[in-house]
């Protein structure tokens, strides 16, 4: 299985890439977005370290369980042969109605066929008051309109 663009990423693909990585995400659907790894990838995401389809398909069950209205968006930072830095930040609420955004960096590592075999992220919450929050769109991808990262300041 193929899964375009492919590395070696150059500023387009690589831009591509992460707006592919963020429309997934954003559909909250954990088997689509598993479909876009190696079958043993290897993540570390804050201090969870996980390998394979299975336990990243729950995490991101656990993880959208709690994080409710989930809305993200990723910017690259910097790319290299297979490898793509992002930087992404995503606002969601909790049981309690608290809202934060979440700000965080990922490195990526791909196989030659386009999926990702590594994924390393660090992640830090903010809480933030409902009237604070940046992304407003409907739930699902973000508007090809609605401003990046760099636009909004963050």
């Amino acid at each position: 299985m193929s899964r375009p663009p492919l590395p070696p990423f150059v500023a387009d693909t690589a831009a591509r890439k992460a707006r592919m990585a963020e429309d997934a995400w954003n559909t909250r659907d954990p088997e689509r977005v598993a479909g876009a790894y190696t079958a043993d990838s290897q993540w570390r995401n804050r201090a969870e370290f996980l390998q394979g389809h299975d336990e990243i398909v729950a995490f991101l069950r656990r993880k959208w369980s709690r994080e409710h209205e989930y809305r993200l968006i990723k910017e690259v930072w910097a790319h290299a042969g297979n490898r793509i830095a992002v930087r992404f930040a995503y606002e969601w609420h909790d049981e309690a109605e608290q809202w934060f955004r979440s700000y965080g960096n990922e490195n990526w590592e791909f196989d030659a066929a386009g999926l990702m075999r590594r994924r390393i992220a660090s992640i830090n919450d903010l809480p933030i008051a409902e009237r604070d929050r940046l992304y407003r769109w409907p739930l699902g991808p973000r508007p090809e309109n609605h401003p990046g990262l760099s636009q909004l300041g963050l």
